[in-house]
């Protein structure tokens, strides 16, 4: 493998909202990076899919069950829902138009245009910590991956989802017995604790191992009813 293809390509850069976006392209892999912190890329998807698959497995089997996924970033939770007929409506939330524009028009169209004309789907183009404390919609299942994990936000504004506040909003969001699953890139069990704090139950951690370095993680709990 030459240099060069290791090299990353940047294909855009934007000035967001919150900061410089980019998406960059190695090799066969696209990348996005926020303020210059790598967020994700193309690469595997496992842990997101687990985040998906382990908030339904979680439910109770309630019929057509409606998610609100947190972060599009590569698009892996959302196609992942979209292919699985058992959810009904999905929702997604992401803060940067780049982003959307990337799944809409842009390279990362190409994993996620089916889910995006799927009619379950509907994108939210707003901030999740404020969309978690305003909205007055409930879902069965929030699937949240707009972070590196709890302890590892990509602004600081994005801690205000994980303190006892940010929980009390993502529990009111939820239907009773719905389950709150949160994507991190390790394992943190004073989240857990926080968790279980705030009133959730059952909660638990699913890892996924990775080549190199601890387990990606996914932290579960449901809110009682």
């Amino acid at each position: 493998m030459t240099a060069a293809y290791d090299s990353p390509v940047v294909l855009d850069r934007r000035e967001g909202p919150y900061g410089e976006v980019v998406l960059r392209r190695q090799g066969a892999l696209l990348q996005i990076i926020a303020n210059g912190c790598f967020l994700m890329d193309t690469s595997d998807g496992r842990s997101e899919r687990l985040l998906v698959d382990a908030a339904r497995a979680a439910l109770d089997g309630r019929p057509a069950p409606g998610v609100l996924i947190g972060g599009l970033g590569v698009g892996f939770s959302l196609a992942h829902a979209a292919a699985d007929p058992s959810w009904g409506r999905i929702t997604v939330v992401e803060r940067e138009p780049a982003v959307v524009d990337w799944h809409r028009r842009g390279p990362l169209s190409a994993l996620t245009a089916g889910a995006l004309a799927d009619p379950r789907t509907s994108v939210v183009e707003t901030d999740l910590v404020r969309y978690v404390h305003e909205t007055s919609d409930t879902f069965d299942a929030l699937c949240l991956d707009i972070d590196n994990g709890p302890g590892w936000t990509v602004t600081d504004d994005n801690g205000g989802l994980y303190d006892p506040s940010g929980l009390r909003s993502c529990a009111r969001v939820l239907k009773p017995g719905g389950v709150l699953a949160v994507w991190s890139a390790q394992p943190s069990p004073d989240f857990e604790g926080s968790l279980r704090n705030a009133g959730f139950q059952q909660v638990r951690t699913e890892e996924v191992p990775v080549a190199r370095g601890v387990p990606d993680a996914v932290h579960l709990g449901v809110r009682p009813g």
